[in-house]
């Protein structure tokens, strides 16, 4: 699928790796005499318990781009400990590292489309800062954006592979201008200066037009359409009920541009806009959120994405728009599909709740697929891991909260388990299903995990994700304590031992339960999260420009909002924490600056209320690198078991 930008919803914080709920309502309700009943302690098979070392040994992979002659893949795993580029022949054989740092995290981007030069991003420690970098024939590296306090990203590539653009802000801290590079001598040409605050998106295959995207909140949203011979630009999706829309690709022959909206709906469709006579006509729909489409490079394939309560579907149709039929393969949801440049052959990548991405590469011509990676640590069987469910409950006033529910072996009325209420991040993002190492390293070690999509989760309806708009710290607060009523509802689940944590957003979710509901939860861990929304929102980071307004809008404006934002501020109660809490935070964080949660530690520590506060030096918003990982992993643990276990 060529390069696009699927801005589905805007979102301020990164999550962590989350989980992913079903259907059906779940009722808080006392367990039955049948479920009291427990069964024999002699049936009960041994749960086989694994080490975070033996989870890290499981290798991340992601990404997919073919060589020129189809022979070759290129992809990004952290099979090293950190992420680098690498490459491996399309029928399987050892993977060959292209790129070898080992201490800025490095993600391939594409082979170039004539030789087997490639492109990959990197930044600093995880800054963000991410510069766009070509590697040579002869192994060397090349820095294509250089300079300091920029952040730069491929945005596609030219048919025939003469050149490729990118975006930078390196003008303008607050704004990406667009550039074409000539893919031989690097040359570059500036497409269009970009002092509008939108964001730049698809761009079309004959050069001639570019889509951006112009946020007006954080559930409305507009494309403008800027037409390069011309040099005018035209907003194409008035409306006036709030309504998101997100450009997704043009067609092949550049007559038309797709793009997401839910203009006329609760979720996201797929429409076409026409150049020539503006007219829009209905694509592709779903009874669930669209997550945007694109098209093969040689335009014989449409691939579009469903987000189907926290499942992707994947959805692929040829030139005639008949629907392709795609290999079926056990254990898992198909993911990131990429065709060659001939269409012949497919890559994907399968991922499910027991078992991470694994790379496939389907040949439609002898209708094989070959599986090139296996992720998973030989050391772990998947058998003793536990499948994700997705289960709903009522909360305080009536709203169902869909979720994704890890429950461990062996938890049985007469075995009750601790759990875990994991929130995401966002605001706005989405516990979705598939493979989390940290969660299944929980639930192996005897955790029930309920990941909470509270209200304001992204992926059920637009109601929904603005139903908790100015209302943080509030209603979707509730929402997570009635999760835990929920999980107390269950007769395995001992309603004494049950701990609260969520990284970025949820790390906020976190510390505003344990300052604002102190009663509810046993223990907190908060992940990189806000503790002073006033600080956060006042240091966004300048490229965050076009999205500033529509954040201020949804949570609160710093300066006419100061006393809203201080009441809903963990910092400002922390004399109200008295439960144990952990603080995981990265030095290098843009987002969540590592003063969020130096102060917050300080704060709750003159209470005399237990808190331990990890600090990776190396590490931004989220953490890219395996020694962290299982350093964090391991510590939440022994954590958990010291205030939970019995």
């Amino acid at each position: 699928m060529r390069s696009s930008r699927h801005a589905v919803r805007l979102t301020l914080f990164a999550a962590l790796a989350g989980a992913v709920l079903a259907p059906g309502i779940a009722s808080a309700q006392s367990p039955t005499k049948q479920q009291k009943a427990a069964p024999p302690k002699a049936q009960a098979k041994a749960v086989k318990r694994y080490t975070i070392e033996q989870f890290m040994a499981t290798t991340s992979v992601t990404g997919a781009s073919f060589s020129k002659d189809e022979k070759q893949i290129l992809f990004t795993s952290n099979q090293s400990g950190i992420f680098n580029a690498y490459t491996m022949p399309v029928g399987g054989g050892t993977p060959r590292a292209l790129t070898t740092s080992t201490t800025d995290t490095t993600y391939a981007v594409d082979y170039f489309y004539n030789d087997d030069r490639i492109l990959f991003t990197r930044d600093k420690g995880g800054n963000e800062q991410n510069h766009l970098y070509v590697r040579e024939l002869d192994g060397t590296e090349r820095d294509l954006t250089p300079g300091d306090k920029l952040k730069a990203s491929f945005a596609g590539w030219k048919p025939d592979g003469s050149g490729f653009y990118v975006v930078t802000n390196e003008r303008d801290p607050k704004f990406f201008d667009l550039y074409l590079y000539d893919a031989a001598s690097y040359r570059r040409t500036m497409v269009y200066q970009n002092d509008s605050g939108m964001n730049p998106g698809a761009i079309s295959r004959d050069g001639n037009w570019l889509a951006f995207g112009k946020p007006n909140t954080t559930s409305d949203s507009d494309i403008h359409l800027y037409n390069v011979q011309t040099r005018q630009m035209k907003h194409i999706t008035p409306h006036k009920e709030p309504a998101s829309h997100s450009a997704s690709d043009f067609d092949p022959d550049s007559k038309r541009l797709l793009y997401t909206t839910n203009a006329e709906g609760e979720f996201t469709r797929i429409m076409a806009y026409d150049l020539a006579t503006g007219a829009t006509t209905e694509v592709e729909k779903a009874d669930w959120d669209l997550l945007g489409t694109g098209y093969s490079r040689n335009g014989r394939h449409r691939v579009s994405l469903v987000n189907r309560d926290g499942t992707i579907d994947v959805r692929v149709h040829d030139d005639s728009g008949k629907p392709v039929a795609l290999p079926e393969l056990p254990g898992g949801e198909m993911r990131q599909v990429t065709f060659s440049s001939s269409g012949h052959l497919m890559a994907f990548y399968l991922n499910g709740d027991r078992s991470p991405n694994n790379l496939y590469v389907h040949d439609f011509k002898s209708g094989k697929t070959a599986q090139l990676t296996r992720s998973l640590s030989p050391e772990i069987d998947p058998n003793d891991l536990v499948e994700a469910e997705v289960v709903r409950f009522r909360s305080f006033d009536g709203t169902v909260i869909p979720s994704i529910y890890y429950k461990p072996r062996n938890a049985a009325p007469n075995a009750k388990v601790p759990a875990v209420v994991y929130v995401h991040g966002g605001p706005g993002g989405q516990t979705m299903r598939g493979y989390s190492a940290q969660i299944q390293y929980l639930v192996n070690h005897g955790y029930a995990v309920l990941g909470i999509n509270n209200r304001g989760s992204s992926g059920y309806g637009k109601t929904f994700f603005r139903a908790d708009d100015r209302k943080h710290g509030q209603e979707p607060l509730w929402d997570c304590v009635e999760a835990k009523t929920w999980l107390a509802s269950q007769g395995y689940i001992d309603p004494e031992r049950i701990g609260i944590m969520g990284g970025s957003y949820g790390g906020y979710m976190t510390l505003a339960a344990l300052a604002f509901r102190p009663e509810a939860f046993k223990v907190g861990i908060d992940i990189f999260g806000v503790s002073n929304w006033v600080r956060t929102l006042e240091s966004i980071p300048p490229y965050w420009e076009a999205q500033r307004k529509a954040l201020y809008d949804e949570i609160g404006d710093p300066v006419k909002d100061k006393a809203f934002l201080i009441a809903t501020s963990p910092l400002f109660h922390a004399d109200k924490i008295r439960k144990p809490l952990m603080v995981i935070q990265g030095a290098n964080d843009p987002r969540v600056i590592k003063p969020e949660s130096d102060e917050i530690v300080e704060a709750v520590r003159k209470n005399g209320v237990e808190v331990e506060y990890v600090v990776f030096g190396d590490e931004g918003h989220g953490f890219s690198k395996k020694k962290n990982q299982a350093e964090a992993s391991a510590k939440i643990l022994a954590f958990l078991d010291k205030h939970l276990k019995r």
